[in-house]
């Protein structure tokens, strides 16, 4: 059954074509990092599904490419040099370290004008690169130049898969695509009507920010066209609020994946979490991690779920695609239309809000109440 869904990947997902060259990687547990034994459980079979996703890869490709490497450790890290050969080519990242960019870049130092020659430098060499890539890292790649230069740069298509667990390829990867497709389209099309957001839940979440001038983005798992990107599970609309624009206090309940023993409270000013409070283990890791630089803690984004059959709460992975639900992340946005550039990215899931769009003469429209759509999309 998995060989049969990791096909529709490759078929009904990209699209794949017999001379297209694919990369498939994961990333490996480190010895010392401390993990529950279902959690372990899980990362070993991460790496089995990685491994077979190649191996089936193979049967529509004669240029596959399978590499591990050492996990990251956080979301958001630009993945290693080995991966940045196997994806673009070693002349491309020799360009990269002539040019004196790749060490600021796979540190997240460059400067935006910097970045704009780095991209230039990759064109270049744009047609050593890879096709399609298929991300079955536990950490994400999502929000890293490597992905964006991929995409943006040589027109690779690019599904992210991180947490990933088995069971969603009985679940929500067995979506009608081209409904869900349908269905996020809609709803990014209404959220773009809007000049900024309120978003508030019966469980104390109340928080609002500025959208001006951003443009709300559909993962809809569609990756035939050259420079796609989504999520495996997809089915999300997405933005990345104007920095310093978010005021409001954020109430987790769930972390990346598991129900906290007390909810998690984040208080916003100004586009960033200022204060931390709660007595789950998480509130500790998650102030630490927040410590270590200051775009950390920049509210990065809003996320609307669209995916009918996603229905985990504990994987972030997939609980931020439940239909009806919302997220917002924290850290690094620079590779969706923001500007804040950090070695981070948590999203955090919200069950039954109620989300208030405001245009820009200031009129108000409810996009979903409790969690509901006020409006049929198909």
């Amino acid at each position: 059954m998995y060989s049969t869904v990791i096909r529709s990947i490759y078929t009904t997902n990209f699209g794949v074509k017999p001379n297209e060259a694919i990369l498939v990687f994961t990333d490996l547990t480190p010895p010392d990092e401390i993990l529950t034994d279902s959690e372990r459980c899980r990362r070993l079979r991460l790496r089995d599904i990685a491994m077979l996703t190649a191996e089936v890869g193979r049967s529509f490709s004669r240029k596959v490419c399978y590499l591990e490497y050492a996990a990251t450790g956080s979301h958001g890290v630009e993945p290693p040099l080995e991966l940045w050969h196997a994806a673009f080519g070693p002349k491309a990242v020799a360009a990269l370290a002539k040019s004196g960019l790749l060490q600021p870049v796979l540190n997240k130092t460059a400067p935006s004008e910097l970045l704009l020659e780095a991209a230039s430098i990759i064109r270049k060499h744009a047609s050593s690169a890879v096709n399609i890539v298929i991300a079955l890292a536990n950490y994400s790649t999502s929000h890293t130049r490597f992905r964006e230069f991929l995409t943006r740069c040589c027109g690779a298509r690019y599904a992210s898969m991180p947490l990933f667990d088995a069971s969603m390829l009985e679940g929500a990867l067995q979506v009608n695509w081209k409904n869900l497709a349908r269905r996020t389209r809609a709803i990014a099309k209404t959220v773009n009507e809007a000049e900024s957001v309120e978003v508030t839940t019966p469980f104390g979440t109340r928080i609002s920010f500025s959208k001006a001038g951003r443009k709300a983005l559909p993962d809809t798992g569609i990756l035939t066209r050259p420079d796609s990107f989504s999520n495996l599970p997809a089915g999300e609309v997405f933005f990345a609020p104007v920095e310093g624009t978010a005021k409001g206090t954020l109430v987790l309940f769930w972390g990346p994946t598991r129900e906290f023993s007390t909810p998690v409270t984040l208080t916003v000013k100004d586009g960033r979490v200022v204060e931390i409070s709660g007595t789950d283990p998480y509130a500790d890791i998650l102030r630490a991690k927040l410590d270590e630089r200051p775009e950390n803690r920049n509210i990065a984004e809003l996320g609307i779920g669209t995916n009918e059959r996603a229905v985990r709460p504990d994987n972030i992975l997939e609980s931020e695609k439940i239909l009806g639900t919302i997220h917002i992340a924290l850290g690094d946005n620079s590779s969706f239309g923001g500007t804040v550039k950090a070695p981070y990215h948590q999203d955090f899931v919200f069950f039954r809000p109620t989300v208030t769009l405001i245009s820009q003469s200031g009129a108000k429209s409810l996009l979903m109440k409790n969690g509901l759509f006020c409006e049929a999309y198909p």
